[in-house]
């Protein structure tokens, strides 16, 4: 296309796509007044989220800290509750720290100046470019993935999207075509027309108010772009998770922990789970894995171990029925497992031994509970749920039982310090009821499973 065409097909595009934006943009609560903040708020919430998924998260986060002050200084356990279901927290934990930035560093006010809005933690171009536009009307490009394809498609780009140097490509060819005066509702307007007509699939183009000029559509290849090629699917993982209700004082709560403060879904409250013992690993030589398994059995059935969970006041396992080899029932017991589990796959052994190995928790899984599933942007999970009771935690904790898993083949009578008891839980574990629910922020997958438990025993 010629310099004369492209000039005359994007004053086109930005008056038609203008006068389409004004009579058909739909109502939304962030678009009702200009405040920046209110802006910043709704396009963090936005990305990789519906809009229909998002209102109501903004409506209610807005009440709940309606000025950047409020956010700012709002304990950060608040904000991820408010901000639970909405996944990738470390958007809240971002917008949350741009917020203390802006407060600490402006007097409250976001800033209307690029270099000073796009050093605030978490604003990348995209989000800096919207706020600056829509609150302030400054002639910035803002482009998501909606903007890439309209542009894609109606300059006629063949350049992959995936990669930065189409992004800065587009993002100048927005910035040049912006009218003035109207930044803001252009750009709104090709997010609009993105998300409402010239879809990623099927886009709507007899409906489409630039259609026109449109030269992916005069090529037919309005279907084929934008070009992007394909990202690496999520890893999967195999997660066992532990359902451990309480008894006694704690009849009704389960067993919970605080994730650690940094990566994946960090601070955060879950069932506690360990990975799954690799699949390979797994079918290596059964032989050989037999001997490793009757070691680690005897282990968990040293007299030390027995006689700490005795006097933590945890029942022994049923007879094993029909058990041949008295190692591995032995070590059943022990472990809290049945045979159900060892003789199957082995992921009550795997659950008991990966909670005790990691976290020095003791617990006897029961019985399958659930399979969920959750993604990721890297990584599947797979998670199988299981009931368990609880036993106890040895006291020193990850070392120890490094110590009952490592040494005590050789020495079974050594001591690990005791057990701890229901009420002795070390920090960043806690019991909980469907009461807890609603101040401690849980991701998504555990959310689930905890709603559902609740539910069920009411």
């Amino acid at each position: 296309m010629s310099r004369e065409k492209t000039e005359a097909a994007a004053a086109f595009f930005a008056a038609e796509l203008l006068n389409w934006y004004d009579a058909n943009k739909r109502d939304l609560p962030w678009r009702r007044d200009r405040d920046p903040y209110r802006i910043w708020v709704s396009e963090v919430m936005l990305q990789q989220t519906r809009v229909d998924t998002v209102i109501p998260y903004y409506e209610r986060f807005m009440e709940r800290f309606p000025t950047v002050r409020h956010l700012a200084e709002a304990p950060e356990e608040e904000v991820l509750k408010c901000w639970e279901g909405l996944g990738y927290y470390s958007r809240a934990r971002n917008l949350q720290a741009g917020a203390r930035q802006v407060v600490e560093l402006y007097g409250g006010v976001v800033p209307d100046d690029k270099a000073a809005i796009s050093s605030l933690k978490g604003i990348g171009p995209y989000t800096a470019g919207a706020i600056l536009s829509i609150a302030y009307n400054k002639p910035e490009p803002a482009v998501d993935g909606n903007v890439m394809r309209v542009m894609s498609r109606y300059f006629l780009l063949e350049d992959d999207i995936a990669k930065p140097s189409a992004r800065t490509k587009i993002e100048r060819l927005a910035a040049s075509i912006i009218p003035e005066g109207r930044a803001g509702d252009f750009n709104q307007a090709v997010m609009e027309l993105g998300a409402l007509v010239c879809t990623p699939k099927s886009p709507g183009c007899l409906l489409c108010p630039v259609l026109a000029q449109c030269a992916g559509r005069a090529a037919g290849r309005e279907r084929e772009l934008p070009a992007k090629s394909k990202a690496k699917p999520p890893r999967p993982e195999l997660r066992l998770a532990a359902l451990v209700e309480g008894r006694g004082e704690h009849a009704g709560k389960v067993l919970v922990r605080r994730r650690p403060d940094s990566g994946l879904l960090a601070r955060m409250w879950e069932l506690p789970h360990v990975l799954a013992p690799d699949e390979a690993a797994r079918s290596r030589g059964r032989a050989a894995g037999a001997a490793a398994f009757a070691a680690d059995a005897r282990v968990l059935a040293s007299a030390t171990i027995l006689a700490d969970a005795k006097a933590a006041g945890v029942p022994e396992a049923p007879a094993v029925a029909d058990a041949d080899d008295s190692a591995a029932s032995a070590g059943a017991v022990a472990a809290g497992t049945s045979m159900a589990g060892t003789a199957g796959d082995g992921r009550f052994d795997a659950l008991s031994r990966g909670l005790a190995e990691e976290a020095g928790l003791l617990v006897r899984p029961v019985r399958l509970w659930s399979e969920e599933e959750h993604v990721f942007s890297h990584i599947r999970w797979k998670v199988d749920v299981y009931l368990a009771e609880f036993g106890f935690f040895l006291a020193g904790g990850r070392e120890a039982a490094a110590g009952a898993a490592g040494g005590m083949a050789a020495e079974p009578g050594a001591s690990y310090g005791g057990p701890s008891d229901a009420d002795d839980l070390p920090e960043g574990w806690l019991w909980i009821g469907p009461e807890d629910m609603a101040s401690l922020a849980f991701p998504n997958v555990f959310l689930r499973i905890l709603n559902d438990y609740f539910a069920r025993q009411a």
